[in-house]
Order: structure tokens, then C-alpha cells, then sequence
């Protein structure tokens, strides 16, 4: 079982906003398998001396350093903790707290250190967190089931999801004829497809709400055009699975989804590119680090792309937005461009986090801005 706690939009305000005299964000890869996570932990105990080495060198008082050491050091002692993990860990430290993430996508390991914490690679776990549901929809059968990364699918317990479309109606056969006689046919079947198709529906929001993991419908026919017209849930994806679900596994369910959630990622992106090509003649875009910063400090950043693995040390003003660029990324430095993403974040600006690939010009960011600079 993959075990996850992706951060809220809140949540992350409240982690970008934090600011300390020492801030340590460590990035690790890790496995659900739990006989294979001691790796995990090896690697975490040399970023702890890491942290050590950067904030003795930058003269953080001692009591304050042992506070945040012993954090650090009980959290890798806690064996229990360590047996329920998922493909990587974010770990946010200062003297006086650690908050941990579990994710489901595969991220660079890495340390950082500073007065404030490192945040661009979480980007990656909320803009493409790899997992999704998928409704197995069709008149015989109904089921949810959810998925994550490279792991077994797991069927969801809906309360109050129905069997089937004739059960749900409380009746032998959708082709009956109704006590009045009004209902009866193709018309009759119809009419009773919406009521199950509805029914689906609100069962599926005890568990949805709130959420915006994508849903994947696996369905044909009739019942595949139904729930796309009453589905609730804001987060379906407009391609379905267009197989009969009856007789798919949840791992053959789960192969077929795969390319759908690619497919949505892959239009995100391409999308935005698109608009960046077309603000581009209009003096609506920057891939220019230190115009970007300016941008996201004045909240001018509609929406932005960054390279999640890269760190470009340095300081940002805090008023004008001006970069000073280091050569030494150390415990006093921190990253401008992730500065730049929390920025544009708490401004409102979508924030997509990316491989350099997918980024205009191939740098370390890509902006598309509210008005012409």
C-alpha cells in the first residue's frame, strides 16, 4: 500500500511563509517496500550531517542546532515510521518543528538549508501527483477504484454505491414497464440509466469531496455519455477508458488508465506552452530569472513553469524583487527560483512543477504574465 499525505494549497502557504533562523528541507527517496527502505534511511542520516557541517559553518547557535539535530535523529530512529513510506519523502525542519510528506512521485534527493524552506519539488507531487480513481461504470456492475505510481490498485468502499442499475432501482430488469405505462422501451431504459447514473454520483461524493485527484470513467455506450453529463465531480477527465469494465482486473483497469492520466498531463502542459507562444507576441512572457522575480514579487505571474530539480542560490528583495545571484549555495543562501515559485503561488499564479523539457527555451523557468512588462 502506497501511504500518502500530499500537502493542501493551504498547508503549502503555511510552509512557504515559514521563516526561522535555521530551515532544513530534505528531499528522499524512498519505497513502500519496507525490507528496502533501510537505504532510505542511510541516505537521510548523511544529509543530518550534512545540515550539521552547513549550520556549524554559518554559526547557528548551538542549543538551537542540538534542538534541530535531535528532531532529525528521532525521526530516523522512529522504526514505525519508517515501515509505511511511498516513493519519496519531503522532511521540513527548524529548531522547533519537522513536518514530513509522503509522495507518491519519484523526487531528486536532496538537502537545503536556509531561513526559509525549499518547496519547488513538492510542486511536482501537487501538480502531477501520479494517482487517480477509476470508476468501472457499465448497467451490471459499479465500482471505484484508486490508483498510485507503480503500486497495486485498491477497490474503494463507496457508502451507499449501488450494485448495479436494476437493484439500485429496485427492480428485476430496466425493461419493465412502469405502473402508469408512460415508461417502457429504449425511452423507459433511458429514463432509469439517469436515476442509477445519479445515484452513482452521489454516492461518489461522500468519498470525492474535497479532492482533486482526477477520476477516470471506464464505461461505453449510454452509460458513458449519462455520467459525463451528470457527473459532479470536477476533477473528471475528459478521456475514458472506453472498454467494457466488466470483465477488467484492477490491474488490467489500471494499465489502460495509465496512458488517459498521461495523456491529461501531457495537454496541461502542451496548453500552457501554447499560450506562452501566443504571449510571447505580446510581451506577456519571461524566461529571464530575474524578470520572473520581479514579477512574482509584484504579483504580475498569471501562470509559471519551473524545473523542479534545479537550485539557483542566491537572495531576492523582499520590496523590489532584485536578485543577487551566489556562487555558494549555503546555509544562508536559498533558492531564487524556488523563492520565486512560493511567490507566485501565494499571488494566485498556476504553478506548474516540470522537467527542464518541458520548460520554453529548455531553462529553469517559464513565465506567462498578467500585463506586458
Amino acid at each position: 500500500m502506497l501511504h500518502l499525505d500530499i500537502p493542501t494549497r493551504n498547508e503549502f502557504a503555511l510552509v512557504a511563509d515559514k521563516r526561522a533562523d535555521a530551515c532544513v528541507s530534505i528531499y528522499l527517496k524512498t519505497t513502500p517496500v519496507t525490507e528496502n527502505i533501510q537505504a532510505s534511511r542511510i541516505e537521510m542520516k548523511n544529509f543530518i550531517k550534512e545540515v550539521q557541517l552547513q549550520l556549524e559553518e554559518a554559526g547557528l547557535d548551538k542549543r538551537r542546532l542540538a534542538l534541530l539535530l535531535d528532531g532529525l535523529n528521532d525521526l530516523l530512529d522512529d522504526d514505525e515510521f519508517w515501515r509505511f513510506q511511498a516513493n519519496s519523502l519531503a522532511v521540513f525542519a527548524t529548531p522547533d518543528s519537522i513536518q514530513t510528506y509522503r509522495l507518491a512521485n519519484e523526487l531528486t534527493s536532496m538537502v537545503q538549508v536556509s531561513d526559509r524552506f525549499h518547496l519547488k519539488p513538492l510542486f511536482r507531487a501537487i501538480t502531477f501527483p501520479h494517482s487517480a480513481f477509476i470508476l468501472a461504470l457499465s448497467e451490471n456492475a459499479v465500482r471505484l477504484v484508486e490508483m498510485n505510481a507503480d503500486l497495486p490498485a485498491s477497490e474503494i468502499k463507496v457508502p451507499g454505491l449501488p450494485k448495479d442499475a436494476a437493484s439500485a432501482l429496485g427492480k428485476s430488469t430496466l425493461n419493465d414497464r412502469s405502473f402508469s405505462g408512460r415508461i417502457h422501451g429504449s425511452e423507459g431504459q433511458n429514463v432509469r440509466l439517469q436515476q442509477y447514473v445519479r445515484q452513482v454520483d452521489a454516492a461518489l461524493r461522500s468519498v470525492l469531496a474535497g479532492r482533486e485527484t482526477p477520476l477516470i470513467l471506464a464505461a461505453t455506450g449510454r452509460v458513458a455519455e449519462l455520467f459525463k453529463q451528470i457527473c459532479s465531480y470536477s476533477a473528471l477527465l475528459p478521456e475514458t477508458i472506453a472498454d467494457s469494465p466488466d470483465r477488467l482486473t484492477e490491474a488490467e483497469l489500471v494499465a489502460r488508465a495509465r496512458p488517459v492520466l498521461d495523456n491529461a498531463y501531457a495537454k496541461q502542459v502542451a496548453d500552457i506552452r501554447a499560450v506562452f507562444d501566443k504571449r510571447a507576441g505580446e510581451r506577456r512572457t519571461t524566461t529571464d530569472i530575474s524578470d520572473a522575480a520581479r514579477a512574482a514579487t509584484f504579483g504580475a505571474i498569471q501562470t509559471l513553469l519551473v524545473d523542479i530539480d534545479s537550485v539557483v542560490a542566491g537572495f531576492i528583495d523582499n520590496e523590489s524583487g532584485a536578485v543577487t545571484f551566489v556562487e555558494q549555495d549555503d546555509a544562508k543562501a536559498y533558492g531564487v527560483v524556488d523563492q520565486i515559485t512560493a511567490r507566485a503561488f501565494v499571488n494566485g499564479a498556476t504553478v506548474l512543477g516540470v522537467r527542464r523539457e518541458d520548460i520554453p527555451g529548455g531553462g529553469d523557468l517559464a513565465a506567462i504574465l498578467r500585463y506586458p512588462h
